[in-house]
């Protein structure tokens, strides 16, 4: 008995010890940059309520703080069990995203969430980490000259491809845009040649015509009002003349915190989520808007970097898939608000409310980080 207590408290001391390890081994700086962005974002919407946690910063902030240890606790887990499971995972989330049109219910104008007693979640935010868990590890299982041959591309197209045509139909085209980018860019950065690209997007121009006569009427109308804005100013292009207004007003140093004109007096819709930045712009003018940026960069910057250092493909294209899901959000985001692109409501991550968003970006940081932390470990190609 003495014997077999030992072992155990020596099996229990071992498990500390390996926690402790990989806890130490942990990429500090990007959780800083992480938090500093989710405070960032906690100040803007305590400001866009007009100097009050209610009603969106303080539910912002509690689901930091439940995620925040999710995250951390991802960040520690054998790198081999989320590589054993990522097709799992996959399945799990597209089995979700399929329940949205039974099961969701309505919220502006579209069936994006289900209830699940105290909360409600958007699968299609989920899909975004599963779809990348699911082409790095199929991507990791086959040689890597394989990569760019047809035959070899088919699965992982239609991973993307039935998450895509599910979310398009809630309808989502922000989300389903953000997912179908996501995982072009995966191929891309895996090594899949440049010709196939070029054909694919041929074929997309070619369909284009077909896809406007299906999008729905505001879709369209987003569309004719990001070419002429001003020929309904109060009407559909209402949003991002206000936006425009608002991030011009800022202009270099901004009218300071809680002095914002179009956010503080209610001429900016959506000021909480879509256009959160350009209340940092209003309020903090073009530098805190260079900061906002510089720290989404950086963050871009430490998952490449991660990637590269990265000696097992899964992990590598973990980390470079964060990256590229991370700068496709921001980029449509900033790009919209700015009056670049039409506005297909795509939130930024970490800043802009919501707990679906906030949620899986943690979560999705939890895997670069572990990917951070099993950098040296090796993965057979079915482990």
């Amino acid at each position: 008995m003495t014997y077999n207590f030992l072992r155990e408290r020596r099996a229990s001391s071992d498990n500390e010890l390996f926690l402790y390890r990989r806890i130490g081994k942990l990429h500090w700086p990007l959780i800083f940059v992480v938090t500093a962005l989710s405070c960032i974002g906690f100040a803007m919407l305590y400001s866009a309520a007009g100097g009050n946690m209610q009603p969106w910063a303080m539910k912002q902030v509690a689901r930091f703080v439940i995620a925040f240890p999710i995250m951390l606790l991802i960040a520690v887990t054998d790198i081999r069990i989320w590589f054993r499971y990522s097709y799992a995972f996959y399945f799990f989330g597209l089995a979700f995203v399929m329940m949205v049109a039974v099961a969701g219910f309505m919220g502006k104008g579209a069936v994006r969430w289900i209830n699940l007693g105290p909360v409600n979640i958007q699968p299609s935010e989920m899909m975004k980490i599963f779809l990348i868990l699911a082409l790095a590890r199929y991507f990791h299982s086959i040689h890597s000259n394989d990569s760019d041959h047809l035959k070899q591309l088919i699965f992982p197209a239609l991973l993307i491809f039935l998450p895509f045509v599910l979310i398009l139909k809630e309808p989502n085209l922000g989300t389903a845009t953000v997912l179908l980018l996501t995982g072009v860019g995966i191929f891309f950065a895996t090594g899949v040649g440049w010709k196939k690209f070029a054909v694919a997007g041929l074929g997309v121009a070619a369909i284009i015509p077909l896809g406007w006569h299906h999008l729905h009427g505001y879709q369209r109308q987003r569309i004719i009002t990001f070419l002429n804005p001003n020929e309904d100013p109060l009407g559909a292009g209402y949003n991002i003349i206000q936006s425009k207004i608002a991030i011009g007003s800022g202009g270099f140093w901004g009218k300071g915190f809680l002095q914002g004109s179009q956010g503080q007096l209610n001429f900016l819709p959506e000021k909480q989520t879509d256009f959160i930045f350009t209340m940092v712009a209003e309020e903090f003018g073009f530098f805190g808007g260079l900061i906002v940026i510089s720290l989404y960069a950086l963050l871009m910057f430490y998952g490449v970097y991660i990637a590269l250092q990265c000696k097992n493909h899964f992990a590598r294209m973990i980390a470079m898939g964060a990256s590229i899901l991370l700068f496709v959000h921001v980029f449509i985001n900033m790009a919209m608000v700015m009056g670049m692109i039409p506005v297909v409501g795509v939130p930024l991550p970490l800043l802009s409310y919501g707990g679906s968003v906030m949620v899986m970006t943690l979560i999705t940081y939890g895997f670069v980080l572990n990917a951070d932390i099993n950098r040296d470990v090796g993965l057979g190609k079915t482990y």
